[in-house]
């Protein structure tokens, strides 16, 4: 299989070495970047494309983007993702947890006096007095575990709203000695004409440990569970998220409807949201977006609630919404479900960078050019490559990387204009010859129309 992979890739790679026919000029684009390859043998390189090539690129698929060698001859490359760990969802595990008495002082640290342990380590109860309904936190056994968790996900049964209720997180192997995995973690369900805020994960510390504690930080009544679920890390995972913040303009319609509207400076990726509003706030946003400014709004996102809670030093707030498929356009307006605010929201829009391969064919060094509305890229079959390369060098290989240096200027601004429309000359004079051959016809036609006949 590896020797055959070798010959696929290599018969790859040596279809791409001869001078192919790729449309791309040096000249006929705005801006370029020296590559730097720190690794001079490596054949193949990929670039993460960065904030300043976002912003560069005109084109919203992105074909005016390519590489050039020194002579400034197109090099074999190809926006591909060979690179970014597949998105593997969270494992989440449901837990036995016990609700544990109040206790205080020394003997609030001893849970094992009043627990039955099996000699797996797992625990078999909790002695509790059933007619007391204060809340003195939950003991979760997290022995069966293969792996230490990143978060909890509580569920509460309903009807218990409104809360608040913090916890200090603690992990123990003998329910006697607890390591602080985290100061204040809070649950939260609050209601308001007709809005509602859910805050039902409690981030982790990666500490394996047996069990797991929520001990309250403020006397009150139990809160009554239904299940926890331990959420555990998969292997691999997803590529690291930036973020665009953008300005709001406010707009108002004759209706008296007031909107928010956005430009992104670039071609990013978009694929999250998020609304940012100074203090504390809670409402219903609809996401909307298009390309040109006359063109008509689309649904970005479902309307979804954005909160954000502040309590001392501590801030609570709502996690980004995911978008309805990747976009790449330059106008977002933001609705709100009751009117407009005091103050107007920014808007967070996350992407995660993509990367160009290309093949090192040619002199280095080579150069990363961008920004054109006079020419375009040529795919090069770079995806069945890579795919060969990694059957025979293991599924963790990927090109070397490249890294771009500070940016020049090539054509600038001129490259942004289209180029006039070529004249196609011999079409034109095989046209005129047709036209004349035509009327040549046409008048040897009439002549003999009007010869007078003989005889």
């Amino acid at each position: 299989m590896k020797q055959m992979a070798s010959c696929i890739a290599k018969g790859l790679l040596m279809s791409l070495l001869p001078a192919l026919a790729l449309a791309g000029s040096r000249d006929d684009y705005a801006r370029e970047w020296p590559l730097a390859t720190p690794e001079p043998d490596a054949g193949a390189y990929r670039v993460v494309l960065d904030e300043a090539t976002y912003r560069q690129v005109q084109s919203p698929h992105l074909r005016d983007l390519e590489v050039f060698d020194a002579r400034g001859q197109a090099v074999p490359s190809a926006l591909i993702d060979p690179v970014r760990p597949a998105s593997v969802p969270a494992r989440l595990e449901t837990v036995p947890w016990f609700p544990l008495p109040v206790m205080t002082g020394s003997a609030s640290r001893d849970i094992a006096a009043i627990s039955e342990i099996a000699t797996d380590g797992s625990l078999r109860r909790v002695e509790l007095r059933p007619t007391d309904t204060r809340d003195g936190g939950i003991l979760i056994d997290a022995s069966r575990l293969s792996m230490a968790p990143v978060a909890l996900r509580v569920r509460w049964i309903a009807g218990q709203a409104p809360f608040d209720r913090a916890y200090r997180v603690l992990a123990s192997d003998n329910l006697r000695d607890w390591q602080t995995l985290q100061e204040e973690a809070h649950l939260v369900e609050l209601e308001n004409q007709g809005q509602r805020i859910l805050r039902d994960r409690i981030e982790l510390a990666p500490v394996k440990a047996r069990y797991l504690r929520l001990a309250p930080l403020a006397a009150g009544a139990a809160l009554r569970m239904e299940r926890i679920d331990a959420e555990l890390a998969q292997a691999g995972g997803e590529a690291e998220w930036a973020w665009q913040e953008l300005p709001a303009t406010r707009t108002e319609d004759p209706a008296g409807t007031v909107r928010y509207e956005f430009t992104l400076p670039g071609r990013f990726p978009i694929e999250r949201a998020d609304v940012s509003l100074p203090g504390n706030s809670t409402r219903s946003w609809t996401l909307e977006s298009r390309d040109e400014a006359t063109a008509p709004w689309r649904m970005a996102a479902p309307p979804w609630v954005a909160y954000r809670l502040q309590s001392g030093e501590r801030t609570d707030a709502s996690p980004p919404q995911a978008l309805e498929g990747m976009r790449r356009d330059r106008h977002w307006r933001l609705t709100a479900a009751r009117g407009a605010e005091a103050d107007p929201p920014r808007l967070r829009l996350g992407y995660r960078p993509e990367t160009l391969v290309f093949v090192a064919q040619g002199e280095a060094p080579f150069m990363l050019a961008a920004g054109s509305a006079r020419t375009q890229r040529d795919d090069a079959p770079l995806a069945e490559l890579v795919a060969a390369l990694r059957q025979q060098r293991g599924p963790g290989w990927q090109p070397a990387l490249a890294t771009p240096g500070p940016a020049r200027t090539v054509a600038g601004d001129a490259a942004l204009t289209p180029a006039p429309a070529r004249r196609d000359w011999k079409a034109w004079l095989l046209w005129g010859l047709l036209v004349a051959g035509a009327l040549l016809v046409a008048g040897f036609a009439f002549s003999l129309l009007r010869k007078p006949p003989t005889g």
